[in-house]
Formats: C-alpha cells, structure tokens, sequence
C-alpha cells in the first residue's frame, strides 16, 4: 500500500505521520488515526489504515509528541491535554492537504485514543465523524478499575512513582519512568492479566515498553466522558465486553450523551481487537458506518 511520510506542527514541535491517498481519483474523504496509550502508529494500525484507503479514504497516521517518530522532548512523556492539542493540530494540517476533502473528516481513536478523539471532536465542532475502538471515556474509572483488578496499594505505588517524576520534572532531571504495560504484581500503568502479552504483541521491535510515571498523577481528571454531549456528528464506539483498561460502563454513559452516537459490542478483551477475527469483524462494523455517513 503505496504511503507518504508527512510532518506538521504542533505547538513547535514536529510531529510525523503516514498518509495513505485513498483509491480513487480527485480529493477523497480522510480518517485521522491515532494510537492509545503511549503507543505509536506502528503498533498495529497499518491494517485498519490499509483497509480505509483500499475502500477509498484518505487515511493519516501520526504520533503524538514525545512518542514514535514525533519529536519532543523528554521522551515518552504522555499528557493527555498535550495530546488533544496534537489532535487538533493533526486536523488543521489535514485539512489543507491536497487530496483530502476538508469538509469530510472522521476522527479514529482507539483505547486512550478513543478518549481524545471525543474531546478533540467536541472542542473543532466540525468534523463529519468520530470512531473510538475500545476506548477508554473516564480516567477516574480507569483508576478505580486498576484498584478492583489490583488493589489499593497498586494506585498508591504509582502515584508515589508520578510524584517522584514530578519532583524530577521539577529540577530539570529526566523523567522517572513506569512501565506502560506489565503482569499482576509490576509497577506498571496496566497490569491486569491480559496487559503485558496484549500490549506488547502490538510494540514492533525495539519500541520501548514505558511511560513518564507522572501520568499517574494526572489519569484521573481526564475524564472525556464529560464532553461526550458536544460531539454531534455520528459517532461509532466500538466496544469489548471483556475490557480491563477502558472501563465499559464509562464509554456505555459516554454513548449515551451522543445525539448521533452508533454502539457495537463484541465478547472479547481490550487488544483482541487488534487482530484475528475481532480485529476483521470491527473493521466490516467500521466500513459500514463511513458508507453510511461519510461515503468514499
């Protein structure tokens, strides 16, 4: 699948992403990918993105400052207002592509993602869709679900580690780092049971397996959930029922705030999605609904 590899700017910093030019001749519509936490647009987006542009979309990857092939400075530094901001960027870059039809725009998130796109959607009030894959609406019931699946103690353990970052942050050291994803019992920012092998499954090689530990500090208020009624184009949550990191009670409320909001389930965990069956069977979901509202 033929691609380019664009940059723009976000706030002074470089961030880079792949475009893929839709099948077809003259200006197609586009989808805005982003990946979720901590994670790049080489973890596992290339067949959702391939699939969009072989039915006729424009299709533009990128990663958010400090990760991946975006620049910023310290590395894996994950701040979720940041992060909108890069969405919001990556959008305005868009728009004045050649090739792309401004006024047909969907945004893609998936997992952390998902959240950003419902605040990045509300906020521009100009985007003709929104798809959040497995996403994760309410960073307060992401905290209480670390403490249902590993305790009290774990929460208290890495918000001692954000403070030890901050602290860091503060004197200009570098940044004191967790792993993003690990098994039960590791100081990690997930750790159910299925967090280690499903995240890393999705890491190409030599990608770091880490986040700045100071995201501890700031999950629980950001809360997308509560922006969820500004998003008045059609919306597609797609959600796993088996989920250990993105609660799925918190995206059911945030569904159900949406004027124009769609809901498909499917009986699997948080990155079975990625792949196989599941992967192939919300991907047909996700075909159907851009036909139906932002036809190729």
């Amino acid at each position: 699948m033929q691609r380019q590899d664009l940059s723009f700017d976000s706030h002074g910093v470089t961030c880079r992403g792949y475009f893929y030019p839709g099948a077809g001749d003259g200006a197609r519509p586009c989808i805005i990918m982003g990946h979720g936490f901590a994670a790049t647009r080489d973890c596992g987006l290339a067949p959702f993105a391939e699939a969009f542009a072989a039915a006729g979309y424009s299709v533009f990857v990128f990663d958010y400052r400090h990760f991946g092939a975006s620049g910023g400075e310290p590395r894996q530094l994950l701040i979720p207002e940041r992060e909108v901001e890069d969405w919001l960027s990556a959008l305005a870059f868009v728009r004045r592509l050649d090739g792309v039809q401004a006024e047909a725009i969907c945004l893609w998130g998936t997992s952390f993602g998902g959240g950003l796109v419902t605040v990045a959607a509300a906020r521009d009030g100009q985007v003709q869709a929104v798809i959040a894959q497995c996403p994760m609406m309410d960073g307060l019931a992401s905290v209480r679900a670390v403490i249902g699946y590993a305790g009290l103690g774990q929460v208290l353990r890495l918000s001692a580690h954000g403070v030890v970052d901050v602290l860091r942050s503060l004197v200009g050291a570098s940044p004191h780092y967790i792993a993003s994803a690990g098994r039960p019992g590791d100081v990690a920012a997930m750790s159910a049971e299925d967090c280690h092998e499903g995240y890393t499954a999705l890491l190409p090689p030599e990608a770091p397996n880490k986040v700045a530990a100071r995201i501890s500090t700031r999950l629980a208020l950001f809360r997308p959930v509560r922006e969820a009624a500004k998003v008045r184009c059609p919306a597609l949550l797609l959600l796993c029922e088996q989920d250990t990191v993105a609660p799925l009670a918190a995206a059911e409320k945030a569904a159900a705030r949406m004027p124009l909001a769609e809901v498909q389930r499917y009986p699997v965990g948080h990155f079975d999605v990625y792949l196989g069956e599941a992967r192939a069977r919300s991907l047909r979901d996700q075909l159907d609904f851009l036909a139906r509202h932002l036809p190729a």
